[in-house]
């Protein structure tokens, strides 16, 4: 992956540097050769070049923590995306040791430690004043590398739980084998909390415009509310106050004035540089990168055809594909499951004025509307009045439920009522679009940048906190602070949590509204095992598991076979 110079410029920006030399693109694999640091801005480029990795990164991640719970799946589909049964084994926890997604999220990760472990390494033995730099300034590049290695590695906490500590280019300085959950998340929580006094922190009411690339005072605190809040789950000590603490701070504005977009897509959107409910956000355009805009993220959460729908067809992201729907909501004779886990859309439906639940559709001049995508779908191809399969076979007509409903009319429902994820045809399960997929004509087409962290999460996490401590009114306070937007003003009574609507917050409620509010955000997985139920619950074509060992994924086999101090997890 490459460092796009635009990212260098930002950084450039940030540290309020007032000359400008050459910028050109350049790639480097290694960035600590002795002679490599002449120019501050080869320090810059040296500092940033690992956030592009971890944007790539983030692609694994998606795969693990959606398509193992309970919200999406990709079923086979006349043939499409049975891949051996490899997506199966992810919504059946059977994985192996062998899966190559598991291995690319422990490689990814370690890829991108080590690659800030390099820079880190050579800016030891730089001086700020040499490259024009002041010694706050230098500080802070040293601590956005910090951070980013401490959000790997509550990656690699979050999947694997026993992981090395590699702190160092020096491998006599970096732990031989694994180290405990509690030494790596003792790690994480020092480097943070000694990185929020390192860092910048965000000026103004906006967004965070030309500083996105980077971590602020209020990405490093937000880093150190989602180690807090899972905790528990991650080395058996709860941390809910630690986690109320740094919550408060940064809604109290301590780290930089947020709020919350007025849309419940406004963080998503093409200009989402200018949302001051994002936090962090890796930058994405067209002509440069866009990881999230790619077949293991959101591009192919849409029938194979979308492009006829959306006219999309000049995108870079190129043909778009089915991989990732819903779990639905019907069985195959019209009838509501019962399940208290998936039912993904019916969730949204349980407030049937939520604005979410509306058909996806570009509006023009870059704007939307929507976030599901169903039904029947017009086609701007010559020849066809709605898109149809791949191969051009039958129209589509997405529907809530997974089986084969080509040729049926809409109210049918087929005579085989077996709905597994073998079972589906190109209709079988609502897909999505979180980010936009705009049209040809509109400026804001894969302009997105892709939010890692935005105060919706902090605002969710206090609220958890405050519900766990019994202090219910005051969590349904902080939800419904979120919630609004995406009811109409009239239905608040009937769709905000109590004592401000009608609404009960349970435990279970609770859990349902990080899946809305959140819902394919990369996050379900560890939502699920931090309320127990990753493990023991049920869902469409889910049975409960036997034990508790896939709450963490397997060391893969070729770590093991090259590092023979590494120890397998638990029931592999």
């Amino acid at each position: 992956m490459k460092l796009r110079s635009y990212i260098a410029a930002l950084a450039l920006g940030a540290l309020s540097l007032t000359s400008c030399t050459d910028l050109d693109e350049t790639v480097y694999d290694q960035v600590s050769s002795g002679n490599y640091y002449n120019t501050r801005n080869d320090v810059i480029r040296a500092v940033f070049r690992p956030f592009e990795h971890g944007f790539w990164s983030i692609q694994s991640r998606h795969v693990l923590n959606e398509l193992s719970a309970d919200q999406l799946i990709t079923p086979s589909r006349d043939g499409w995306w049975d891949d051996g049964g490899l997506w199966r084994r992810y919504h059946y926890h059977t994985w192996t040791v062998e899966e190559g997604t598991i291995e690319t999220e422990w490689n990814g990760c370690f890829q991108g430690i080590m690659q800030a472990n390099y820079v880190l390494d050579d800016l030891q033995t730089l001086s700020a004043d040499r490259f024009g730099f002041t010694e706050e300034e230098f500080n802070n590049l040293k601590a956005q590398s910090r951070v980013l290695r401490a959000w790997f590695y509550i990656r690699l906490l979050d999947s694997f739980r026993n992981v090395p500590l590699a702190i160092s280019k020096d491998v006599s300085l970096n732990s031989k084998g694994q180290v405990s959950p509690q030494e790596l998340f003792d790690f994480i929580e020092a480097e943070l909390i000694e990185c929020v006094d390192l860092l910048s922190v965000k000026t103004g009411n906006g967004g965070n415009e030309i500083y996105q690339a980077q971590w602020n005072k209020a990405g490093a605190a937000a880093l150190l509310v989602r180690i807090y809040l899972n905790s528990e789950i991650w080395t058996g000590t709860a941390r809910f106050d630690k986690c109320t603490e740094w919550a408060q701070r940064i809604l109290d504005g301590e780290f930089g004035s947020y709020s919350l977009a007025d849309r419940w897509d406004a963080p998503f959107d093409w200009n989402n540089e200018n949302c001051p409910e994002v936090i962090f956000a890796f930058p994405a355009s067209q002509g440069y990168t866009f990881w999230h805009y790619q077949g293991d993220t959101y591009w192919w959460s849409t029938p194979s055809q979308f492009r006829y729908y959306v006219g999309d067809t000049k995108a870079e992201a190129g043909d778009h594909n089915c991989k990732y729907a819903c779990t639905p909501s019907y069985d195959l004779s019209g009838n509501l499951y019962s399940y208290t886990l998936g039912n993904t859309v019916q969730k949204f439906r349980n407030y049937p004025e939520d604005v979410r639940l509306k058909l996806y559709r570009n509006l023009g001049n870059s704007t939307r509307e929507g976030l599901f995508i169903f039904g029947k779908l017009p086609s701007i191809k010559e020849g066809e009045e709605y898109i149809t399969d791949p191969y051009g076979n039958y129209e589509l007509n997405i529907r809530d439920a997974v089986g084969h409903f080509s040729g049926l009319a809409e109210d049918e429902w087929p005579q085989d009522k077996t709905s597994n994820l073998q079972s589906g045809d190109h209709n079988s399960g609502y897909h999505f679009a979180k980010y936009p997929f705009y049209s040809d004509e509109d400026a804001g087409q894969i302009e997105s940048d892709f939010v890692e962290i935005r105060l919706a999460e902090v605002i969710y996490s206090l609220a958890e906190c405050k519900f766990r401590s019994g202090r219910t009114d005051e969590a349904a306070k902080l939800l419904n602070s979120v919630r609004k937007r995406n009811y109409p003003t009239e239905s608040w009574q009937s769709n905000l949590y109590a004592p401000e609507g009608n609404v009960d917050l349970s435990e279970q409620e609770l859990l349902d509204e990080w899946g809305r509010e959140f819902f394919a955000e990369s996050r379900r997985r560890t939502d699920l095992i931090r309320f127990r139920m990753f493990n023991s619950g049920i869902w469409w074509d889910k049975q409960a598991d036997t034990d508790a060992h896939t709450t963490i994924f397997p060391v893969p086999r070729k770590a093991i076979d090259t590092n023979h101090n590494l120890i397998q997890n638990p029931g592999y």
